[in-house]
């Protein structure tokens, strides 16, 4: 689904996967007790940031891009009944493969 959304300067728009309602011992987590998801999916990118001389330096991530961003950044968005979030590129830990 494509959203409506273009992100400015290093910005990205990620969609948080959901967290998992049972553990891996098959233990059913409540949701006052789930983690804030970690990895996300690429929505939207930034062109990128400028420098002092102008010069624009390209966002190291694509739409697409399955990625690690830090638990507690980014700011949450609600689009059409769906959450995302927009983190700096600074905030991006790793891009999962």
């Amino acid at each position: 689904m494509a959203i409506n959304i273009r992100p400015l300067g290093d910005r990205v728009v990620v969609q948080p996967f959901e967290a998992k309602d049972v553990s891996k011992s098959g233990i059913i987590i409540p949701d006052s007790a789930k983690e804030k998801p970690q990895e996300a999916k690429v929505v939207a990118v930034g062109a990128g940031k400028l420098d002092e001389k102008g010069n624009r330096f390209p966002v190291s991530v694509k739409k697409g891009d399955k990625v690690l961003v830090s638990k507690y950044g980014g700011t949450e968005i609600k689009i059409d009944g769906e959450t995302y979030q927009i983190f700096r590129e600074d905030d991006i830990l790793a891009i999962l493969a």
